[in-house]
Parts: structure tokens; sequence; C-alpha cells
């Protein structure tokens, strides 16, 4: 018998060993450090340049490339521009100042900006030509996902159901990024209600797979080999991991944030939009429970998510997990077994073992005899 073929066109076309992508993870875990050393061991890494400037952004592009010539991902977050009235801030900081003031800062104020603009953050991608990129809360319009392709670029629409795969379909985009009810951290929604948007992995590949013919990333809940040869079965061309990637010795998270979701179990998570302004899964801690004890009073995000910035910052020099924004998926029990502290090229190396392990046994069943 020959010996079994596991590549997919996406992972060919990549030069990956292991058909696994490390989620792009904003507020600190995607370090250059760590996109690299991902790459480099034969997965692709995947910076999170959602909060950056222009500036910072090109600053860690440089960063990786000085570290890896293997290709890597960039992930932006699709934003409007967004000036709030003074009223929904000071109602917000009602709610927010309180917590700031149990952590030794003063009173919150409006700020002048409160994302960093999306057109500039684009402008600057297509120029930095990185091989590839991926967008979260929106869908590009065909003129930009052609901008990007004609810089060499590869581009991922992420979509949490059918219609938004469709429309990123429908904009040019080279592939989908499937985000499961699982998967931790900010919901990529865009059309319609974030409620009926949380569709399990499970569910959503193969119909995404179905609907749109494009190659299909799967994102949510896989946290080792099982995880990744079930969404191979169902037709997704790589898995995408954010979460067993957290707790990486390169993941610039502060250590209490690692430790909480080493220690989480699997009713731990909720989404919740009351730190950001958008819904997130995260491990539940008071940060989140008080602030969504006052809904009304929880700004639009970006606003919500700068204003409760500072404090969040603070919390994590603290080391009080209790005031972060613990971002986590719901198979964090899963990593416990790993060692502590994994260095993200040894966590690549023992995803690679596992699913090809899984996938020997799988067509070693299939070729038994029938009964």
């Amino acid at each position: 018998m020959s010996e079994p073929r596991y590549a997919t066109p996406f992972a060919e076309r990549f030069k990956l060993n292991v058909p696994v992508i490390q989620a792009p993870m904003a507020g600190g875990p995607t370090s250059p450090a760590m996109v690299a050393a991902v790459s480099n061991a034969g997965a692709l890494g995947f910076l999170a340049a959602a909060p950056f400037s222009p500036e910072k952004l090109a600053a860690e592009v440089t960063a990786i490339r000085s570290l890896t010539t293997r290709p890597f991902g960039v992930n932006l977050f699709i934003l409007e521009p967004n000036t709030p009235d003074d009223a929904t801030v000071r109602l917000a900081l009602t709610a927010i100042d309180p917590i700031r003031a149990a952590l030794g800062l003063p009173p919150g104020h409006p700020l002048e900006h409160y994302a960093p603009d999306f057109r500039t953050q684009l402008d600057m991608l297509v120029e930095l030509r990185v091989p590839v990129v991926s967008f979260t809360f929106g869908v590009l319009s065909a003129n930009d996902v052609s901008r990007l392709q004609a810089a060499g670029s590869y581009v991922i629409g992420t979509a949490t159901h059918v219609a938004e795969a469709l429309a990123w379909h429908a904009a040019g985009a080279d592939a989908i990024a499937a985000q499961g009810a699982e998967a931790g951290a900010h919901r990529g929604t865009f059309i319609g209600a974030f409620e009926h948007a949380l569709v399990g992995t499970l569910a959503l590949v193969p119909q995404l797979v179905d609907a749109t013919g494009l190659p299909v990333l799967a994102a949510g809940g896989i946290m080792d080999g099982r995880g990744i040869a079930a969404a191979l079965a169902l037709g997704a061309q790589a898995a995408q991991m954010g979460t067993a990637f957290l707790t990486c010795a390169e993941s610039a998270i502060p250590p209490v944030w690692k430790t909480r979701v080493r220690a989480a179990t699997d009713t731990d998570t909720t989404v919740t939009s009351a730190i950001t302004g958008r819904h997130a899964r995260g491990i539940r801690n008071p940060l989140m429970q008080q602030l969504a004890a006052q809904p009304e009073q929880i700004a639009p995000y970006p606003v919500q998510n700068a204003l409760t910035q500072e404090l969040r910052q603070a919390a994590g020099r603290a080391g009080n997990g209790d005031y972060l924004s613990l971002w986590s998926g719901q198979g964090a029990p899963l990593g416990q077994k790993r060692p502590v502290n994994l260095s993200a090229a040894d966590l690549v190396h023992q995803l690679d073992e596992e699913w090809r392990a899984v996938a020997a046994e799988i067509g070693a069943l299939a070729h038994q005899p029938k009964r």
C-alpha cells in the first residue's frame, strides 16, 4: 500500500508541513516572535494588527521578516470611522470609573481616537505585500480585494455563517475562515444578529465548503491533532487555532491570563459585549460580570474597547486576572495535558505528530474488511 498523502491545496500553496494556522489574536498574544516561530516550524503564523497604527504595522512586519523567510499572515478588523457623542462616552464611564478607581487609576475621559483608521491600515497592508491577509468584522469591496491580490497577497475573509461566506466569495476572496461558535475572542459576525450566528464548527465548515467552493479554514474549538483531522474530514483545508497558542512561551499576554486559560473548565467561557462593545468569548471574571450588569451603559465597539483598555493593561501589570479580558475558546481544557510554557515550535511539532497519527488510524480503519 502506498504512503497516504495528507497535503491540502492550501498547505501545498504555502509549503506547510502541517495544515495549521496560528490564529491572529489581538491584545498581545501574536508577537513577531510567535508568528515567526510558527512559520519556521512549518505552520502559518499570523499577526493580529487591528490595534496598530500603519507605522506600528510596518514595524511588526519588518520584525517578522527579520526572523523568518517563510510565509506568514496579517489580520485587520474592518471598521468604519467612529466618533461617539459625549453622552455615550460619559454613560459608559459611569460603569467603568469605579473599576478604574479600584485599580488606582483616575477617572476616565473621552479620547481623541478610539481605533486606528482602517483605510490607512489597509493602504499600508497593500504596500507591505505580505503573503497572506485576513479580515474580520465585515467584507471588503471587490476593488480592495483586487488591490491586495495585485500586491501578491492571498485574501481570507472571516465568516460565521453562509451568507457572510457568500459575501466574501462575491468580493473575490481566495479563502474563507469559518469561525465556529466555540472560538475565543471577538465574533466576526457582520450580517444579522450575533445570536443567530453561533453555529458550531462541526456544522459550519461543511456548509461553507458546499456553499462557496472556496478553500475553507476551520476555526473554533480545535486544540489537538484530533481536531485537525476532524476539520480536514469536514472539508477544511487547514485548522486555524488560537487558544492552543495562547499559553505558549512566545505569547505576550500576562502570565495570569495564561494561568486562567490552563485552569479553565469546559463551562468557564461565555460570550459578552460588556468589555469591548462587541460580542467576544472569554473566561468569566468580575470585569465581565460587573460591566454586563449594566448593559445600557456599554458603548459600541471600538469605543467601549478603548475606554476599558487602560484598566485592563493596569490589571495585567498587577497580575490581576479579575480585571483582564480573558479571551479563550471552549476547547481550553484540552491544552492542560501540554507542558507549561511550551514553545510555539514545539506545539506545532506535537500537533503534526498527533494529526498524522489520527489520520493514519482512520486510514487503517477504512482498509479493514467489512464484516
